[in-house]
């Protein structure tokens, strides 16, 4: 391995282990991180282990970058340091509905402006894993996610300012930095973003090859008409 990859594998170790000792400060505080922290610590997950994949860029560059900046909440002061050098690195990749079945209706707001980065997981750009990832997610200002439901148990750790969140099909709820989102298997869930870009260290536990079903909600053209209008 090159000087150079070592060091853009380093940077992608710490920010793993960053996500990780986060977990550890707040295994109390949700479902879902004591199954999280399992899985990782039966991994390799040493800097011998990491995988070399080669960096990608981004179209939303501008948009990554801008929420990148706004995680400054003090206990997720490790994580950005660690994401703001390792941006760079990660290989940036944009849903196109390949999780879902043809012809799901994500909507044009989501499909214009959402990124992922797996860490962890197959072809992950920092650890190989099967049947588990963990990764960050963004979406772009003013847009909604739709409500939608997968097999695979989910975790989130939101690391902007605020987002909000529709869980189970009840009501929306704002959330602040550092909240911690769990959704059970086949439970229904929504985000919008305001208007700042969302973004968030998500997890799927297992099942990670099922596909997500979209939930159909009666108000997703009334949230999306008022996201743009910047009304909430």
């Amino acid at each position: 391995m090159s000087g150079t990859n070592t060091e853009k594998s380093m940077r992608i170790h710490a920010l793993v282990h960053a996500i990780m000792q986060f977990f550890e400060a707040n295994r109390a505080c949700a479902t879902g991180i004591d199954q999280a922290l399992e899985k990782m610590r039966a991994m390799d997950l040493s800097l011998r282990a990491s995988v070399d994949v080669p960096p990608r860029d981004t179209r939303h560059a501008t948009i990554l970058t801008e929420a990148i900046e706004e995680i400054t909440a003090p206990d997720l002061r490790d994580i950005a340091s660690c994401l703001k050098r390792a941006r760079r690195d990660l290989a940036w990749r944009e849903d196109n509905a390949q999780f879902y079945a043809p012809n799901a209706d994500l909507g044009d707001g989501y499909r214009n402006c959402n990124l992922h980065s797996l860490l962890i997981g197959p072809n992950a750009c920092g650890f190989e894993a099967q049947d588990f990832c963990l990764g960050l997610f963004m979406l772009g200002p003013r847009t909604l996610y739709r409500d939608h439901a997968h097999d695979a148990p989910e975790l989130y750790v939101n690391l902007s300012p605020r987002s909000g969140w529709r869980l189970s099909s009840k009501g929306w709820q704002d959330y602040e930095a550092g909240s911690i989102i769990w959704n059970a298997p086949g439970e229904p869930h929504a985000t919008r973003a305001y208007d700042h870009p969302f973004l968030s260290v998500f997890v799927w536990l297992e099942n990670i090859d099922s596909i997500c079903r979209v939930v159909p909600f009666p108000d997703w053209t009334d949230i999306e008409e008022s996201l743009c209008r910047n009304k909430f």
